[in-house]
């Protein structure tokens, strides 16, 4: 069986590396730092949107283009890769992925039919503490179509119009969808600014609920497991960008006579970051396949998927900064930007540390069965 992408897949990563190579250099990147908080990149959103990549994944009857979700994961690798500072990731992986999985029809025409044409920032607004997120500290709550709470961190929180929120409503977890015209969104500091984080505060916000035939928490299983193999991609992406420039600038830089790659140190660098890119490739694949026909074996998938994508973007972006040495932690290098975004998404829709349980989890329920 071959996981690998399909040659019209590869020729969209392709197009899609020339554009972002065209128009999100480092240098732009850089410049949504030096914003204020949850400021974005609102022009090279916008490209992106008459690229069609926001609508790639979307069906054909809401407006999108109907190429499917290994197509949006080709996609999510070449964002990773060029960092872009962007709310891609909350808006396709997160919202839309959400109301795909759960939404009536009525509510997919409406929420989705924004996406695809650009109208639309989604969000996810999840936790509402620091630490692994716990259905039993939910204090948000769903009354008489209205929601009553405060979620923090939410991811682009601050830009988006509209989410989707975990809340308790008559004792129960469920999914809701909300506009966030009226809203009060408080931005946060993080420790990547290019994806701004936020405070939203639910004072009677009106929402409605994902109508769905399973469980609430069955439901924010199955969209967390799409949001961790779509985000596998994106930090695969950036690991092997960091890869890339940790053995360019080892083969450029000089010392005692000759390039340091030629040093065994690097060399162990460099192939130890290899290893685990190329690991977190197959696990991403095996993902992408699980999730496209929504297979048994996704829970599986998913899981490892995030798993060892965390642990090589983690190491690659570190990895990197050493290759480079003591200019690899100054603000002129262009290393920290990676460093900073591998941190951000190994917190995105759960951390390593929950997704290792998981997988345990599924592990144990395979060997069972």
């Amino acid at each position: 069986m071959n996981f690998d992408f399909s040659e019209d897949q590869q020729f969209l990563k392709t197009e899609a590396r020339k554009f972002l190579d065209a128009e999100c250099p480092p240098d732009r990147v850089r410049k949504s730092l030096e914003k204020n908080a949850g400021a974005f990149d609102a022009d090279l959103w916008h490209k992106i949107i008459d690229m069609g990549w926001v609508a790639a994944g979307l069906p054909e009857e809401f407006g999108g283009l109907g190429l499917g979700r290994v197509d949006v994961c080709a996609i999510a690798e070449e964002l990773g890769r060029a960092c872009a500072p962007i709310p891609f990731n909350s808006t396709v992986f997160g919202f839309a992925e959400a109301v795909q999985c759960g939404g009536s029809p009525e509510q997919s025409q409406d929420w989705l039919t924004k996406v695809a044409a650009g109208n639309l920032i989604g969000c996810l607004a999840l936790s509402e503490q620091p630490g692994p997120l716990n259905f039993e500290a939910i204090e948000t709550t769903y009354e008489n179509g209205k929601l009553t709470g405060t979620k923090a961190p939410v991811t682009d929180g601050a830009i988006a119009n509209a989410a989707i929120v975990l809340a308790r409503h008559d004792g129960k977890i469920g999914l809701f969808v909300a506009s966030l015209n009226g809203v009060e969104a408080q931005p946060l500091e993080s420790i990547d600014q290019s994806r701004g984080v936020a405070r939203l505060v639910f004072d009677g916000a009106p929402a409605e609920p994902l109508c769905t035939g399973r469980s609430g928490e069955d439901l924010l299983r199955r969209v967390l497991q799409g949001v961790a193999v779509f985000t596998a991609f994106e930090q695969l992406g950036g690991a092997e960008r960091c890869l890339d420039m940790a053995r360019d600038f080892a083969l450029q830089r000089f010392a005692f006579g000759r390039p340091i790659a030629g040093f065994q140190a690097i060399k162990h660098k460099l192939a130890d970051m290899y290893v685990k890119n190329t690991l977190a490739r197959a696990h991403a694949y095996y993902g992408a396949w699980a999730l496209a026909g929504d297979k048994a074996e996704l829970p599986l998938a998913a899981a490892a998927a995030r798993v060892a994508a965390c642990d090589a973007y983690w190491f690659a972006s570190k990895e990197n900064i050493q290759t480079h040495g003591g200019m690899g932690f100054t603000w002129e290098a262009d290393c920290h930007l990676y460093f900073r975004r591998a941190r951000h998404l190994a917190l995105v829709g759960g951390s390593a540390r929950e997704w290792k349980e998981l997988l345990a989890t599924a592990i144990e329920l395979e060997i069972a069965a």
